[in-house]
């Protein structure tokens, strides 16, 4: 049995490619879009939509867009930036810190208790 020479290899990595894009765009599996017949793109695109309508798939659902991520009811009101600080002071108040918490806050390395010495 002969080697693949490059070019051979490079042309058949085309055509799996192809027939990868060709399947999933109509909602196959990689083992299903492995089975398509076709030289060209429009040929491969043509078969995996009948072999998907045979299968009774639909296409993928592309998916929603989430820039920005998602709205709260109160985004786009009026008020501006201190709107928006004072309606965050109502849904979330301060709490008193005791002093026991504060003790327990405080960072023990804050204050230099030490000296540096140079050469």
């Amino acid at each position: 049995m002969s080697e693949l020479t490059t070019e051979q290899q490079l042309e058949q990595t085309r055509t799996e490619l192809a027939r990868l894009r060709a399947g999933l765009a109509a909602g196959l599996t990689p083992e299903q879009s492995a089975r398509l017949q076709g030289a060209t793109d429009e040929e491969l695109t043509a078969d995996a939509e009948a072999f998907a309508a045979e299968l009774g798939l639909s296409a993928p659902p592309t998916p929603a867009s989430r820039s920005g991520g998602p709205r709260g009811v109160d985004v786009g009101t009026s008020g501006g930036v201190e709107g928006g600080a004072e309606r965050f002071r109502q849904k979330h108040p301060q709490r008193e810190v005791t002093p026991a918490e504060q003790q327990r806050r405080t960072n023990p390395y804050q204050e230099r208790t030490y000296t540096m010495t140079g050469r």
